[in-house]
């Protein structure tokens, strides 16, 4: 008796199965469609993403190529550095900014190049180590004629402790301090900040002369 029932149970999970096959066959094979879809789709975004990487990187370095032989024409790099910057994928869309500002104040386009420091250092996608360098450039070209208040406003943040430019921060401050006329308050950041043991030897050295040179 035993073995009868043990069959008529088992042929009764059969039936259940097939009946639950027949149901809902057609929609599990429409959902590992869709799965495979989805799998593929995004392997061939990644596959993309890397070709437009590798791209990016044969065009900066080709770039940076050209920018070092004699006679270079900055300019024209400086502006395929921009489009660089505005096309390209993340990383190289950070360093085509950066080096089409860095050859902007070089070849004298300096609103130009304030206008790339600004776009990266307000660029919330950009890491803020190089948000804040973006700013700090954007200051040390600006510092003979932007707003003195908003210079301030931009130095402040970076010469909290703990920020990778601080020193720099400072001896900007420094120097905005110097053109508004406070000849005193440049020299004492000066001193302080050519005592500072954290502040690079270079940085430190410089700051000493400055504030020597000031006679207050």
């Amino acid at each position: 008796m035993p073995d009868i029932f043990d069959e008529v149970q088992e042929e009764l999970r059969a039936e259940r199965a097939r009946r639950l096959g027949v149901r809902y066959g057609g929609l599990l094979a429409g959902i590992a469609l869709v799965a495979l879809i989805g799998i593929g789709g995004w392997q061939g975004w990644r596959w993309h993403q890397e070709r437009q990487a590798l791209a990016a990187a044969g065009t900066y370095l080709e770039l940076n190529r050209t920018t070092e032989a004699p006679g270079a024409d900055l300019k024209a790099a400086g502006v395929a550095f921009a489009t660089l910057g505005e096309q390209g994928p993340a990383g190289y869309k950070l360093l085509g900014d950066l080096r089409a500002a860095a050859l902007r104040a070089e070849t004298g386009d300096r609103d130009g190049a304030l206008a790339l420091w600004n776009r990266v250092s307000a660029d919330t996608a950009v890491p803020q180590l190089y948000r804040d360098l973006a700013s700090l450039m954007w200051a040390l070209h600006g510092i003979d004629t932007q707003d003195p208040a908003v210079l301030a406003a931009r130095l402040g943040p970076l010469a909290q402790p703990g920020n990778a430019w601080r020193a720099s921060a400072r001896e900007l401050q420094a120097l905005l301090a110097l053109r508004q006329g406070n000849k005193a308050e440049a020299k004492r950041d000066l001193e302080a900040l050519a005592a500072d043991v954290t502040a690079p030897r270079g940085l430190r050295d410089r700051a000493g002369r400055l504030a020597a040179g000031l006679g207050v």
